[in-house]
Protein backbone atom coordinates (compact mmCIF):
# COMPACT_ATOMS: atom_id res chain seq x y z
CA UNK A 1 0.00 0.00 0.00
CA UNK A 2 2.78 2.44 0.85
CA UNK A 3 4.21 4.28 -2.15
CA UNK A 4 7.92 4.73 -1.45
CA UNK A 5 8.09 7.28 -4.26
CA UNK A 6 6.16 9.73 -2.07
CA UNK A 7 8.77 9.38 0.68
CA UNK A 8 11.53 9.99 -1.86
CA UNK A 9 9.72 13.03 -3.24
CA UNK A 10 9.12 14.49 0.24
CA UNK A 11 12.78 14.05 1.14
CA UNK A 12 13.96 15.83 -2.02
CA UNK A 13 11.37 18.57 -1.48
CA UNK A 14 12.46 19.15 2.12
CA UNK A 15 16.17 19.07 1.38
CA UNK A 16 15.94 20.67 -2.07
CA UNK A 17 18.74 18.31 -2.95
CA UNK A 18 18.83 14.90 -4.64
CA UNK A 19 22.17 14.19 -2.95
CA UNK A 20 20.96 14.90 0.59
CA UNK A 21 17.77 12.91 -0.04
CA UNK A 22 19.88 9.92 -1.14
CA UNK A 23 21.96 10.22 2.05
CA UNK A 24 18.84 10.55 4.21
CA UNK A 25 17.10 7.51 2.68
CA UNK A 26 20.25 5.37 2.23
CA UNK A 27 19.66 4.78 -1.48
CA UNK A 28 21.63 5.83 -4.55
CA UNK A 29 21.14 9.19 -6.25
CA UNK A 30 20.18 7.51 -9.56
CA UNK A 31 17.43 5.68 -7.65
CA UNK A 32 16.20 9.02 -6.28
CA UNK A 33 16.08 10.45 -9.80
CA UNK A 34 14.23 7.37 -11.09
CA UNK A 35 11.48 7.68 -8.47
CA UNK A 36 11.01 11.38 -9.21
CA UNK A 37 10.82 10.72 -12.96
CA UNK A 38 8.18 8.05 -12.36
CA UNK A 39 6.05 10.48 -10.33
CA UNK A 40 6.43 13.20 -12.95
CA UNK A 41 5.47 10.69 -15.65
CA UNK A 42 2.45 9.47 -13.71
CA UNK A 43 1.05 13.00 -13.29
CA UNK A 44 2.43 14.50 -16.53
CA UNK A 45 3.96 17.46 -14.67
CA UNK A 46 7.36 18.73 -13.61
CA UNK A 47 7.81 18.58 -9.86
CA UNK A 48 11.18 20.36 -9.66
CA UNK A 49 12.96 23.08 -11.57
CA UNK A 50 16.59 22.07 -11.97
CA UNK A 51 19.30 24.72 -12.27
CA UNK A 52 22.68 23.04 -12.14
CA UNK A 53 23.00 21.42 -8.72
CA UNK A 54 20.10 23.44 -7.31
CA UNK A 55 16.45 22.41 -7.38
CA UNK A 56 13.24 24.21 -6.49
CA UNK A 57 9.63 23.04 -6.26
CA UNK A 58 7.30 23.89 -9.12
CA UNK A 59 3.67 24.80 -8.30
CA UNK A 60 2.78 21.16 -9.06
CA UNK A 61 5.52 20.05 -6.69
CA UNK A 62 4.21 22.30 -3.93
CA UNK A 63 0.72 20.83 -4.39
CA UNK A 64 2.04 17.28 -4.31
CA UNK A 65 4.05 18.03 -1.15
CA UNK A 66 0.90 19.19 0.65
CA UNK A 67 -0.84 15.91 -0.17
CA UNK A 68 2.28 13.80 0.40
CA UNK A 69 2.65 15.14 3.94
CA UNK A 70 -0.90 14.09 4.80
CA UNK A 71 -0.56 10.71 3.11
CA UNK A 72 2.75 9.87 4.78
CA UNK A 73 1.35 10.86 8.18
CA UNK A 74 -1.64 8.62 7.46
CA UNK A 75 0.59 5.68 6.46
CA UNK A 76 2.55 5.99 9.71
CA UNK A 77 -0.67 6.09 11.74
CA UNK A 78 -2.07 3.11 9.80
CA UNK A 79 1.05 1.05 10.46
CA UNK A 80 0.89 1.86 14.16
CA UNK A 81 -2.84 1.15 14.52
CA UNK A 82 -2.72 -2.18 12.64
CA UNK A 83 0.15 -3.50 14.72
CA UNK A 84 -1.54 -2.24 17.88
CA UNK A 85 -4.38 -4.69 17.17
CA UNK A 86 -1.84 -7.41 17.97
CA UNK A 87 -0.57 -5.59 21.04
CA UNK A 88 2.60 -4.47 19.24
CA UNK A 89 4.01 -0.95 19.21
CA UNK A 90 5.64 -0.70 15.79
CA UNK A 91 6.38 2.19 13.48
CA UNK A 92 8.52 5.26 13.06
CA UNK A 93 8.70 8.15 15.52
CA UNK A 94 10.54 11.28 14.43
CA UNK A 95 11.36 13.49 17.41
CA UNK A 96 12.74 17.00 17.46
CA UNK A 97 14.15 18.58 20.60
CA UNK A 98 15.63 21.92 21.52
CA UNK A 99 19.29 21.77 22.45
CA UNK A 100 19.12 21.59 26.25
CA UNK A 101 16.46 18.87 26.20
CA UNK A 102 18.27 16.87 23.50
CA UNK A 103 21.57 16.93 25.39
CA UNK A 104 20.59 16.68 29.05
CA UNK A 105 17.06 15.27 29.34
CA UNK A 106 16.37 12.90 26.45
CA UNK A 107 19.34 10.47 26.24
CA UNK A 108 18.31 8.37 29.24
CA UNK A 109 14.62 8.53 28.34
CA UNK A 110 15.30 7.41 24.76
CA UNK A 111 17.36 4.47 25.98
CA UNK A 112 14.54 3.38 28.32
CA UNK A 113 11.90 3.85 25.60
CA UNK A 114 13.81 1.74 23.07
CA UNK A 115 14.21 -1.04 25.64
CA UNK A 116 10.45 -0.92 26.33
CA UNK A 117 9.43 -0.66 22.64
CA UNK A 118 12.20 -2.34 20.63
CA UNK A 119 10.22 -2.40 17.35
CA UNK A 120 9.86 1.38 17.16
CA UNK A 121 12.28 3.11 14.80
CA UNK A 122 13.30 6.47 16.25
CA UNK A 123 15.16 9.54 15.03
CA UNK A 124 16.01 12.81 16.77
CA UNK A 125 16.44 16.25 15.21
CA UNK A 126 18.34 18.74 17.37
CA UNK A 127 17.95 22.53 17.05
CA UNK A 128 16.79 25.60 18.93
CA UNK A 129 13.11 26.06 19.78
CA UNK A 130 12.24 28.01 16.63
CA UNK A 131 13.91 25.40 14.42
CA UNK A 132 11.98 22.57 16.08
CA UNK A 133 8.64 24.38 15.71
CA UNK A 134 9.40 25.00 12.02
CA UNK A 135 10.32 21.34 11.48
CA UNK A 136 7.02 20.30 13.06
CA UNK A 137 4.98 22.57 10.79
CA UNK A 138 6.91 21.25 7.78
CA UNK A 139 6.08 17.63 8.77
CA UNK A 140 9.76 16.75 9.15
CA UNK A 141 9.11 15.52 12.71
CA UNK A 142 6.11 14.03 14.53
CA UNK A 143 6.64 15.47 18.00
CA UNK A 144 8.71 18.33 19.36
CA UNK A 145 10.14 18.93 22.83
CA UNK A 146 10.94 22.59 23.41
CA UNK A 147 11.82 25.20 26.00
CA UNK A 148 11.00 28.90 26.13
CA UNK A 149 7.94 31.06 26.72
CA UNK A 150 6.49 31.88 23.29
CA UNK A 151 3.51 29.91 22.02
CA UNK A 152 2.46 29.67 18.37
CA UNK A 153 -1.33 29.61 17.88
CA UNK A 154 -1.09 26.83 15.28
CA UNK A 155 0.69 24.47 17.69
CA UNK A 156 -0.36 22.77 20.93
CA UNK A 157 1.98 22.76 23.95
CA UNK A 158 1.90 20.27 26.84
CA UNK A 159 4.27 20.95 29.78
CA UNK A 160 6.13 17.88 31.07
CA UNK A 161 9.06 19.15 33.19
CA UNK A 162 10.29 22.26 35.00
CA UNK A 163 13.81 23.61 34.67
CA UNK A 164 15.86 26.41 36.21
CA UNK A 165 18.42 28.62 34.50
CA UNK A 166 21.31 29.81 36.66
CA UNK A 167 24.22 32.24 36.26
CA UNK A 168 27.48 30.34 36.49
CA UNK A 169 31.20 31.16 36.52
CA UNK A 170 34.30 28.99 36.58
CA UNK A 171 35.53 28.28 40.10
CA UNK A 172 38.75 30.29 39.77
CA UNK A 173 37.25 33.23 37.90
CA UNK A 174 38.97 36.58 38.20
CA UNK A 175 35.64 38.40 38.19
CA UNK A 176 34.69 40.12 41.46
CA UNK A 177 31.53 38.02 41.82
CA UNK A 178 30.39 36.55 45.12
CA UNK A 179 27.74 33.94 45.79
CA UNK A 180 24.95 36.45 45.13
CA UNK A 181 24.41 39.09 42.51
CA UNK A 182 21.72 41.64 41.81
CA UNK A 183 20.21 41.42 38.35
CA UNK A 184 20.80 45.17 38.11
CA UNK A 185 24.55 44.52 38.45
CA UNK A 186 24.67 42.12 35.48
CA UNK A 187 25.50 44.90 32.95
CA UNK A 188 28.82 45.38 34.80
CA UNK A 189 30.06 41.92 33.86
CA UNK A 190 30.87 40.18 30.54
CA UNK A 191 28.44 37.41 29.64
CA UNK A 192 28.10 34.49 27.25
CA UNK A 193 24.52 33.60 26.27
CA UNK A 194 22.58 31.29 23.96
CA UNK A 195 21.69 32.46 20.46
CA UNK A 196 18.57 34.24 19.19
CA UNK A 197 15.76 31.77 18.61
CA UNK A 198 16.70 29.69 21.65
CA UNK A 199 14.23 29.20 24.47
CA UNK A 200 17.01 29.85 26.97
CA UNK A 201 17.70 33.36 25.73
CA UNK A 202 13.98 34.13 25.53
CA UNK A 203 13.47 33.27 29.21
CA UNK A 204 16.50 35.31 30.27
CA UNK A 205 15.53 38.31 28.17
CA UNK A 206 11.93 38.45 29.40
CA UNK A 207 12.82 37.90 33.07
CA UNK A 208 15.46 40.65 33.07
CA UNK A 209 13.23 43.04 31.11
CA UNK A 210 10.62 42.61 33.85
CA UNK A 211 13.18 44.06 36.28
CA UNK A 212 14.10 46.93 33.96
CA UNK A 213 17.32 45.32 32.70
CA UNK A 214 17.10 45.17 28.87
CA UNK A 215 19.22 42.72 26.93
CA UNK A 216 20.83 45.63 25.08
CA UNK A 217 22.33 46.86 28.35
CA UNK A 218 24.35 43.67 28.87
CA UNK A 219 28.00 43.15 27.91
CA UNK A 220 27.49 40.02 25.81
CA UNK A 221 30.89 38.77 24.65
CA UNK A 222 29.43 35.91 22.64
CA UNK A 223 26.12 34.29 21.63
CA UNK A 224 26.67 30.56 21.20
CA UNK A 225 24.47 27.86 19.68
CA UNK A 226 24.79 25.24 22.40
CA UNK A 227 25.12 24.92 26.15
CA UNK A 228 28.24 22.78 25.68
CA UNK A 229 29.78 25.65 23.74
CA UNK A 230 28.99 28.04 26.59
CA UNK A 231 30.55 25.67 29.12
CA UNK A 232 33.76 25.31 27.11
CA UNK A 233 33.89 29.10 26.67
CA UNK A 234 33.48 29.63 30.42
CA UNK A 235 36.40 27.30 31.13
CA UNK A 236 38.71 29.66 29.22
CA UNK A 237 37.17 33.09 29.84
CA UNK A 238 36.38 35.33 32.78
CA UNK A 239 32.67 35.87 32.20
CA UNK A 240 29.23 34.79 33.41
CA UNK A 241 27.15 32.23 31.55
CA UNK A 242 23.46 31.49 32.06
CA UNK A 243 22.60 27.83 31.53
CA UNK A 244 20.23 25.09 32.67
CA UNK A 245 21.18 23.77 36.10
CA UNK A 246 20.70 20.29 34.59
CA UNK A 247 23.62 20.89 32.25
CA UNK A 248 26.28 21.50 34.88
CA UNK A 249 25.80 18.66 37.37
CA UNK A 250 29.23 17.20 36.67
CA UNK A 251 31.02 20.56 36.70
CA UNK A 252 29.46 21.52 40.04
CA UNK A 253 30.30 18.13 41.56
CA UNK A 254 33.90 18.45 40.34
CA UNK A 255 34.21 22.00 41.66
CA UNK A 256 34.93 23.42 38.19
CA UNK A 257 31.96 25.84 38.18
CA UNK A 258 29.95 27.61 40.81
CA UNK A 259 26.46 29.07 40.68
CA UNK A 260 25.84 32.75 41.37
CA UNK A 261 22.37 33.39 42.82
CA UNK A 262 20.29 36.26 41.45
CA UNK A 263 18.78 38.10 44.42
CA UNK A 264 15.56 39.32 42.79
CA UNK A 265 14.39 36.33 40.77
CA UNK A 266 14.68 32.69 39.80
CA UNK A 267 14.81 31.94 36.10
CA UNK A 268 12.25 29.14 35.89
CA UNK A 269 10.80 27.64 32.71
CA UNK A 270 8.84 24.64 31.51
CA UNK A 271 9.84 22.03 28.98
CA UNK A 272 6.89 21.25 26.70
CA UNK A 273 5.81 18.70 24.15
CA UNK A 274 4.62 20.50 21.03
CA UNK A 275 2.35 19.12 18.30
CA UNK A 276 0.14 20.49 15.54
CA UNK A 277 -3.30 21.42 16.86
CA UNK A 278 -5.62 18.44 17.01
CA UNK A 279 -2.93 15.74 16.77
CA UNK A 280 -2.45 13.64 19.89
CA UNK A 281 -2.44 9.95 18.91
CA UNK A 282 -0.17 7.17 17.72
CA UNK A 283 3.45 6.77 18.72
CA UNK A 284 3.72 10.43 19.66
CA UNK A 285 1.08 9.92 22.37
CA UNK A 286 2.77 6.68 23.48
CA UNK A 287 6.06 8.53 23.91
CA UNK A 288 4.43 11.43 25.75
CA UNK A 289 2.73 9.04 28.18
CA UNK A 290 6.00 7.16 28.67
CA UNK A 291 7.91 10.35 29.52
Amino acid sequence: MFDFRLKVFASVARNLSFTRAAQELYISQPAISKHIRELEGAYHVRLFERQGNRVALTPAGQLLLTHADRLLDGYRQLEYDMHLLQGEHTGELRLGASTTIAQYVLPGLLADFIRRFPHVKMSLLNGNTQAIETALLEHRIDLGLVEGLSRRPDLHYTPFMRDELVPVVRHDTGLPVGDELSAHDLPRFPLVLRERGSGTLEVVEQALAGLGVPLASLQVLMYLGSTEGIKRFLEQTDCIGIVSVRSIDRELAAGAFRVVELKELRLMREFCFVQPQGEAGGLARTFMDFV
